[in-house]
């Protein structure tokens, strides 16, 4: 059992042994990097959420946007109530301006400022998903491919030998076996992270689209 160690797999390995065992280094390091750095940003995002309903018991509207601003940091509901509300605050202006947004109704050209809103709050809260899951999916297989580089490296060594002897074999092929434990240690984090944030994402953009649509009605309105 002394022999089944990384030690010995990095010994016994070549150039492209060592290359696999450093690009999953860094993967699982990038996945920890956005694992702690999306956890951070959820719970401040998931903290936050209460900042619509203070928005709608404010008494005016300039004092619901300072609101949701004191209690937003990561300005995901913020860009919405500012998009939303601008053209009102500044007394149509924006609407009134000669472009191809002011030939549509009023209703429409709220529903684009509402939407553009929405959309630069996803590309925020799915930033860095990609890369995580880019990371679950391919690590096993990074991982696998250290295992069978390192099978064939043992059988090669026992082929040029002439002799089969069993500790020639088990101790290699137990070694480059750990590769594809550690492309598992890797990806299953990956993948639980991007499963509990998509999770979030989900939550908050439903409550984003249910603010946008109250929005659209007051606006609209008034």
């Amino acid at each position: 059992m002394d022999h089944f160690t990384f030690a010995g797999y990095w010994e016994r390995g070549d150039a492209l042994s060592h290359a696999i065992a450093w690009l999953l280094l860094a993967m699982s390091l990038t996945s920890w990097f956005f694992i702690f750095a999306k956890g951070v940003m959820a719970w401040r995002v998931r903290n936050s959420a209460r900042v619509v309903q203070r928005f709608w018991d404010a008494p005016t509207l300039q004092d619901g946007v300072a609101v949701v601003a004191a209690g937003d940091p990561e300005r995901i509901y913020l860009a919405l109530a500012e998009q939303g509300i601008a053209p009102a605050v500044q007394g149509g202006s924006q609407l009134s301006a000669t472009s191809l947004g002011t030939s549509v109704s009023r209703s429409e050209q709220m529903t684009r400022l509402l939407r553009d809103a929405i959309h630069r709050s996803t590309i925020r809260l799915e930033s860095g998903l990609t890369l995580l899951a880019s990371i679950a999916s391919t690590a096993p297989f990074v991982g696998l491919l250290g295992t069978v580089w390192g099978i064939y490296h043992a059988l090669a060594a026992v082929s040029s030998s002439g002799t089969v002897e069993i500790d020639k074999v088990a101790g290699p092929v137990g070694e480059a076996l750990i590769m594809t434990g550690v492309g598992l240690m890797v990806a299953i984090p990956a993948v639980l992270a991007y499963n509990g944030y998509n999770r979030v994402n989900r939550l908050t953009l439903s409550e984003l689209d249910a603010f946008a649509h109250d929005l659209h009605a007051y606006l609209t309105r008034h």
